[in-house]
């Protein structure tokens, strides 16, 4: 009796799975937002405290650039790294950051050269790594150090660069 049971509550969580899969893909796309749109002109600022949550939306930004080229529209980025988030750009971090988040940091890492070999221009803020004691020559591979990510910012945005908020 338990037996039948649980056997009939395991098939009925299976059931939507099984359903899922065999119903028609629906194509899930950004036509109507892409509409006549040949260019993608995306300015990210990155202002996170968490390592972690840095690597992980750098591999959306990714997704994203892969997203515009898959529906024919040339992606142009440009990321700003601002506040603690320099941190976690650093060839040599701190010995506790290192500790605590060394895969995380390995993760960033690759993240950035990813982006960067898709040709997508990071920048660096220079008040940042002033503030939170990144040596400026200790910046991973591929990053351009400015002298103030509020101005590039603002900088890119009067060049049509669109903001796209992260939180």
């Amino acid at each position: 009796m338990l037996f039948r049971r649980l056997l009939m509550l395991v098939t009925l969580l299976f059931i939507p799975l099984f359903a899922a899969q065999a119903a028609p893909s629906v194509a899930i796309d950004d036509a109507a937002a892409l509409r006549g749109v040949r260019e993608g002109k995306g300015v990210f600022l990155i202002d996170f405290t968490a390592p972690g949550k840095t690597a992980f939306y750098l591999e959306i930004i990714k997704g994203s650039h892969a997203g515009l080229l898959r529906q024919g529209v040339k992606p142009d980025f440009v990321i700003v790294y601002i506040g603690p988030t320099v941190r976690f750009l650093s060839t040599s971090p701190d010995s506790e950051l290192e500790m605590e988040h060394g895969g995380t940091l390995a993760a960033v890492a690759e993240q950035v050269a990813a982006l960067r070999e898709l040709g997508v221009r990071q920048e660096v803020c220079a008040i940042a790594t002033r503030v939170f004691k990144v040596p400026n020559d200790s910046l991973l591979p591929g990053l351009t150090l400015v002298g103030d990510g509020f101005i590039s910012l603002i900088g890119w945005q009067t060049q049509d660069y669109k903001l796209v908020p992260l939180f």
